[in-house]
């Protein structure tokens, strides 16, 4: 994770500090730190998150294009997956991402719209939609991925919904997990969805032409990461 660990959001499923974060004059070395950690690791699949930095003018894009680069040259055989967030909607900031190639372009949804005001309250579905259909208007090769939680009180026909509009938004993969409650003073777990339900939603995804669908109680939108961009372009 880029960028520091304070984020300028509060999400309601989310553990991660809320305020302002670190200047970027602080983390300059970030990016060429990451290369190296990454490189002595001998890592061949590299995944890039960050807190959302609203408070910046490109929302933190610069540094993760910075932080692809340094990759690039430290690892040119490794793919790069990042997962970033909305930028407010900022199409700018995003090609500045895209522009420094990465394989996979990962933005999550979360949830359905009906849950946002309270799961996410400082963003918006339709936008967290644009954002995904803009990644693969832009940038044709790279792969695009979201994922979503179950367990919050969504409906299984919202699911299935929610499923449809990213399709339509042209998005190759899918993940979809467990809401788990991080602590008592975050939402609540509404349901533990049975695992035939998540083949269920697994199934109507590969239905509706998705490359991958991962569905299951465990999954996260890293799990197994270099796995799921294998099958989604094998």
């Amino acid at each position: 994770m880029i960028l520091g660990d304070v984020c300028s959001r509060s999400c309601g499923f989310c553990a991660v500090k809320t305020g302002r974060g670190l200047p970027l004059e602080s983390l300059r070395e970030e990016p060429e730190q990451v290369a190296q950690a990454a490189a002595e690791l001998g890592l061949s699949y590299i995944v890039i998150t960050s807190v959302n930095r609203d408070e910046l003018p490109d929302g933190g894009a610069s540094h993760f294009a910075a932080t692809i680069q340094a990759l690039r040259r430290r690892l040119p055989g490794s793919k790069i997956e990042i997962l970033t967030p909305d930028f407010k909607g900022n199409f700018s900031a995003l090609h500045t991402v895209l522009d420094a190639r990465p394989d996979t372009f990962n933005h999550n949804i979360e949830t359905v719209p009906r849950l946002y005001f309270r799961v996410r309250p400082q963003a918006d579905y339709q936008q967290s939609l644009n954002v995904l259909r803009e990644a693969r208007r832009y940038s044709a090769e790279t792969l695009t991925k979201s994922g979503f939680m179950v367990g919050l009180g969504e409906r299984a026909n919202e699911v299935k919904r929610l499923l449809e509009d990213l399709r339509a938004n042209d998005v190759d993969v899918i993940t979809i997990g467990q809401y788990l409650q991080p602590t008592r003073n975050h939402l609540p777990v509404e349901e533990y969805v049975h695992p035939e339900v998540f083949d269920e939603y697994k199934e109507y995804g590969e239905h509706l032409g998705f490359r991958a669908v991962f569905s299951g109680p465990l999954v996260r939108s890293s799990f197994m990461a270099e796995m799921i961009h294998g099958d989604a372009c094998g």
